[in-house]
C-alpha cells in the first residue's frame, strides 16, 4: 500500500531542539553528578539522533546501550503490543541508568520497557523523553525530564519517522495529509 501524500509543518525548530538538549544535559548532569558511570539506554530507532546529541552534551562518564522495541510497525497508531526486537548488550544491575525515549505517547512502550529494566535491578533509573503527548496517555508513566510537550499531532523529524521516512529532518514537524488536489482532507 503506498504512503499517502503529506506535507510537514515545522513544529519545533532545530535551534529550539539544540537549546533544549543543552538544558536537559545540564539537569541530567546535576542529577547524576555522583555517578561513577551513567548507562544511557536509547530506545531505537526514534531516539538515535536525540541520544547522540544528548550524550555529547553530558560531562559525565557514560556508556551507551540500546533497546529496540516495536509497537507501531508501519502505521500511525500504536498496536499497544510491545515487542523487544533488540535487547541490551550489557548488564545494568546496581548501575545508574538513563532511559532515552523519542516520544511518550500512549505510554505502553515506556511502561513495558521500565518494567523490564526494573526487573534487572538497576541502582537508579530515570527517563528523558524528547517529546511528550500527555493527551494520548493510556498508561500512568512519566519521564523525569521532557524536552517538549506537544499536542496530539503525528510528528516526524530528528530521528522520528513515518514509514521509515523523514528521520533525517533537523526539526520536528507535524504531518498533514493531503489529497490529490493538494487539499487537506477534513
Amino acid at each position: 500500500m503506498p504512503t499517502p501524500a503529506y506535507v510537514i509543518d515545522e513544529m519545533i525548530s532545530a535551534k529550539s531542539i539544540a537549546a533544549r538538549v543543552e538544558a536537559l544535559a545540564r539537569e541530567i548532569q546535576q542529577a547524576f553528578k555522583d555517578t561513577d558511570k551513567l548507562i544511557v539506554i536509547g530506545l531505537l530507532r526514534g531516539s538515535f539522533v536525540f541520544i547522540a546529541d544528548l550524550v555529547r552534551e553530558l560531562d559525565l562518564p557514560v556508556e551507551v546501550d540500546f533497546l529496540e522495541t516495536s509497537s507501531y510497525g508501519e502505521g500511525m497508531e500504536s498496536s499497544r503490543e510491545v515487542r523487544i526486537l533488540k535487547d541490551l548488550r550489557g548488564e545494568i544491575e546496581g548501575r545508574d541508568i538513563l532511559v532515552v525515549e523519542d516520544i511518550v505517547d500512549t505510554g505502553h512502550t515506556l511502561h513495558h520497557v521500565l518494567n523490564l529494566l526494573a526487573s534487572r535491578k538497576p541502582r537508579r533509573m530515570e527517563v528523558c523523553a524528547l517529546l511528550d503527548k500527555p493527551s494520548r496517555r493510556e498508561v500512568d508513566v512519566k519521564a523525569t525530564w521532557t524536552g517538549f510537550e506537544i499536542p496530539d499531532e503525528f510528528v516526524v523529524g530528528y530521528g522520528i519517522d513515518y514509514a521509515q521516512r523523514d528521520r533525517n529532518l533537523d526539526h520536528i514537524g507535524a504531518v498533514r495529509f493531503i489529497d490529490e488536489d493538494g487539499a487537506t482532507p477534513a
